[in-house]
């Protein structure tokens, strides 16, 4: 380090400009003359007595008589352990900065407007790494590494992630083999997409693509408005996306979080006549109160505008379970006329006439 920015260094760590100038002169002289001292560091002879006691009051410098005033720099133990604990205590200045203004808690029912996409991307940093169930997300394959290792950690902890990656028209789709590990399915969509982030029905993030005229990031924590992020990621991103990768098992049990994946899936096992068996966690509409329901399925629908339909992305989604002692109609996100609202499915038993046990899961792969 030069003398100019060690010089500066010593400032920062609270040395006046006089101290930081004679302080450095005597660890170059060893020991000297007041005048000396004053000659080499610049400090006018009229103030370098002062500063000279003063660094001696600190224990950086010792003085003693021989003839004439003398000074030579302390032994640096002093010195150091002051430098060094100005630097853990700026250290745990600029972790606590970081954690205070990375983890301000978003009030319930808030949705807030940013700037910075930054900013974006740090929110659903902090989404991911509080999940329990769920998450979608849609990025770039450079926003996807922002967010990998907290994705790595939910997918390991059990929760169903789903990742969308947008590119431009002319790039290459991302390697399968990136995605293991970080996610139960991935899917690839060869255009510009906005960046989005749907948590355990709570949490949404949004940012629009960097070539949109108008640069803004939308923020939420309430149910209703982070159901309008998911539909929109469904319906605009994912559900246009190309299979990339996936996880999931063939064979039971299989997980599900979302009904209308699990209605897909179902229908031809069902209509096929094979026995399915699952598990439902979810919300009984008629108390409030979390319940869980096990049995096999006896009816499956998808209706549009009061029609059976083989879309799943609009409409009336649902389908009974027959637990042996009563029918329960399940719906999925904002279930309203079902008996139970699902937030988890569990196909744990597949028994089809052939005694096949498989469920077609497997994405297509990429053209």
């Amino acid at each position: 380090m030069e003398t100019s920015s060690l010089t500066a260094t010593l400032e920062d760590a609270g040395l006046s400009p006089y101290q930081a100038a004679v302080y450095v002169a005597l660890l170059d002289l060893g020991t000297a003359s007041a005048s000396e001292v004053a000659d080499a560091s610049d400090v006018p002879k009229a103030r370098v007595y002062d500063v000279i006691d003063a660094l001696a009051d600190r224990e950086y410098i010792e003085t003693y008589e021989q003839g004439t005033l003398k000074a030579r720099a302390h032994s640096p133990a002093e010195v150091l352990e002051d430098l060094r604990s100005r630097a853990d205590r700026f250290d745990s200045a600029a972790a606590e900065i970081e954690e205070r203004w990375e983890q301000p808690p978003l009030e319930k029912s808030t949705a807030s407007i940013v700037k910075q996409f930054g900013t974006v991307v740090d929110r659903a940093r902090l989404f991911v790494e509080n999940a329990d169930t769920r998450v979608y997300v849609s990025a770039t394959p450079a926003h996807l590494e922002q967010l990998r290792e907290p994705l790595r950690r939910a997918h390991e902890r059990g929760v169903a992630v789903h990742v969308l990656v947008h590119t431009e028209p002319a790039a290459d789709p991302p390697a399968p083999e990136t995605m293991a590990g970080i996610c139960r399915e991935a899917r690839y969509r060869k255009l510009p997409a906005p960046f989005v982030a749907s948590v355990d029905r709570q949490s949404a993030c949004f940012s629009h693509h960097p070539d949109a005229v108008d640069q803004y990031g939308v923020l939420v924590n309430d149910e209703e408005y982070t159901f309008v992020f998911h539909w929109y990621f469904m319906t605009c991103l994912w559900e246009v996306g190309s299979p990339l990768y996936s996880d999931r098992a063939s064979t039971p049990p299989v997980e599900y979080v979302d009904i209308r994946q699990l209605v897909r899936d179902v229908r031809p096992l069902f209509e096929s006549e094979a026995t399915v068996t699952v598990r439902v966690d979810g919300t009984d509409l008629g108390t409030g109160e979390s319940r869980t329901i096990t049995g096999t399925v006896e009816e499956v629908q998808s209706v549009v505008g009061g029609d059976e339909s083989d879309s799943q992305i609009a409409g009336q989604v649902m389908f009974v379970v027959d637990t042996g002692s009563e029918r329960v109609s399940v719906g999925g996100w904002n279930a309203v006329v079902e008996d139970l609202e699902a937030t988890r499915i569990v196909v744990t038993d597949v028994v089809r006439p052939d005694g096949a046990s498989r469920l077609s899961t497997e994405p297509e792969p990429i053209e």
